[in-house]
């Protein structure tokens, strides 16, 4: 199949060279004429324009950061619309907006072009790996033709529904790993503050019914204070952002979310936009007069 692949970041870039891997012609476009250098390297065409990419493919996977830069790629001067064939497919793999999604595939739609959201779960770890966790929400047609091209991306792919429900997914997840990221910090500090070793409890913890993932992973980077990013604050906060304000649509009570979204403000605000969301710890330690 021809790809266009738009967003050479951090996951746009392996996923990429993965497409490639398996056999298919790759077209990206990246904002910065470096970060296209490792997709190219391994045999993927560079576009000067993303309507450029657009136009010599039968499937544009959009891979960018927020709601907003996806609609400049999709709508924007030189974007996606003003390259694409009608009967080619949009495949929007960011993690955005579900109420923006719907009206991105509506707008697509009247100019003949059909959309499924996509977004992923696994960092740039799962990318590398082709081992990614896809969430897929349009037409189930739609979804069987592309089925072939995830696969070359993620081993985890669930069709969720409709227009959406791929992003609904998203947010739901992001929900899970930031409220328990937030319990992994309280419980942790919890140990300090009663003069009993961390370590030890999240030894004892993980052999029972509170262990997790989180609790191993970002249990660890909490015990050693070190917040080198495998998922930055800044793209915590924008994803949980997504959820208050979706659930603000709603009139939901999230409080749990609610609670991990201003210790992430605060965060942001103290300098932490760049360390991994586990980070929230220094939050909680500072409120607890635990500061390290």
């Amino acid at each position: 199949m021809n790809i266009a692949f738009i967003g050479m970041g951090i996951m746009g870039r392996p996923m990429a060279v993965n497409l490639k891997k398996a056999g298919h012609t790759v077209f990206v476009h990246g904002r910065r004429a470096e970060t296209m250098a490792q997709p190219v390297e391994a045999g993927c065409a560079c576009c000067v324009t993303i309507a450029d990419a657009a136009a010599q493919a039968d499937l544009i996977i959009v891979m960018v950061s927020d709601t907003p830069d996806v609609e400049q790629v999709l709508f924007g001067e030189h974007g996606v619309a003003a390259g694409a064939k009608p009967g080619s497919v949009v495949v929007d793999m960011s993690t955005i907006s579900p109420t923006a999604t719907r009206l991105f595939a509506e707008k697509l739609q009247a100019r003949g072009i059909e959309m499924l959201d996509a977004p992923v779960s696994g960092g740039d770890v799962g990318a590398i790996n082709a081992t990614l966790s896809i969430m897929v929400g349009g037409k189930p047609e739609v979804f069987e033709r592309v089925k072939p091209v995830f696969e070359a991306m993620g081993k985890n792919i669930v069709r969720v529904g409709d227009h959406g429900a791929g992003q609904v997914a998203k947010a739901c997840n992001q929900i899970v790993v930031a409220v328990t990221i937030e319990g992994v910090a309280e419980a942790l500090t919890f140990a300090r503050k009663n003069g009993v070793d961390p370590t030890k409890v999240r030894d004892a913890l993980m052999g029972g019914f509170a262990g997790s993932r989180i609790l191993e992973v970002h249990g660890k980077r909490m015990l050693d204070n070190d917040y080198t990013p495998g998922f930055k604050t800044k793209l915590h906060q924008k994803d949980i952002n997504i959820v208050m304000q979706t659930a603000k649509e709603l009139g939901l009570a999230l409080p749990g979310a609610a609670l991990v979204m201003q210790h992430l403000n605060a965060l942001m605000g103290t300098g932490g936009a760049e360390l991994d969301s586990a980070a929230v710890m220094k939050i909680v330690e500072r409120e607890s007069g635990m500061e390290r």
